[in-house]
């Protein structure tokens, strides 16, 4: 049976690699990827279309839910040096890779916690919450996401979420808009649309 990159801990063979990847207006990054987490062989088109779209403050902490091995997290902490990361992803090796990425790339202010959905950080709140959503895992799953995103989420703070446009995003689209009140994309392109939502 084949394994999901959500499954909590891969039984997969290990098959680690380093790839490269430079974030908008920022330094090369390295990371070590592996078998059994998502877009292993490089970093897919809707993740840095994800890094693209987010604004975030100096001071502000943002929440990278569904981290895989790191890209967004560690990307925004080196254009955002001031910020708080949290990272977290229910899948454990994706997690130890997210660790391993962020002490190879310098990066501090970062913490990595594994679980599932928002479990490892009730009670928390963040300025920005970004996730590429495992669509795979159904729409129930996302809505789940979505509504406990903006409990969450501090007065003003933003919700982003990246979805193929052919995989339900006008849909994705439409929920978040009635949970939010408001919806928009600030970055659509190579069939990805970014969504944004804003907590009043």
């Amino acid at each position: 049976m084949s394994e999901h990159y959500f499954t909590t801990s891969p039984t997969s063979a290990h098959e680690r690699r380093i790839i490269h990847y430079t974030p908008r207006g920022g330094r090369e990054l390295s990371f070590e990827t592996d078998a059994g987490v998502f877009s292993k062989t490089r970093v897919d088109r809707g993740t840095d279309q994800l890094i693209r779209a987010i604004r975030i403050d100096p001071k502000e902490s943002l929440l990278d839910l569904g981290c895989g091995y790191g890209v967004v997290g560690i990307s925004i902490a080196t254009l955002f040096p001031d910020c708080e990361i949290v990272m977290t992803d229910i899948n454990e090796r994706a997690c130890e890779l997210a660790k391993a990425n962020a002490r190879r790339n310098g990066v501090e202010r970062i913490t990595v916690l594994s679980g599932d959905g928002f479990d490892p950080v009730r009670g928390r709140m963040f300025s920005v919450i970004a996730t590429n959503p495992p669509i795979r895992a159904g729409k129930a799953v996302l809505h789940r996401l979505t509504e406990e995103a903006y409990d969450h989420l501090e007065s003003g703070g933003r919700f982003y979420a990246v979805v193929r446009t052919k995989q339900g995003a006008a849909s994705l689209k439409r929920f978040i808009g009635q949970t939010y009140g408001n919806a928009d994309e600030p970055e659509i392109g190579g069939g990805y649309r970014v969504i944004r939502a804003h907590r009043e």
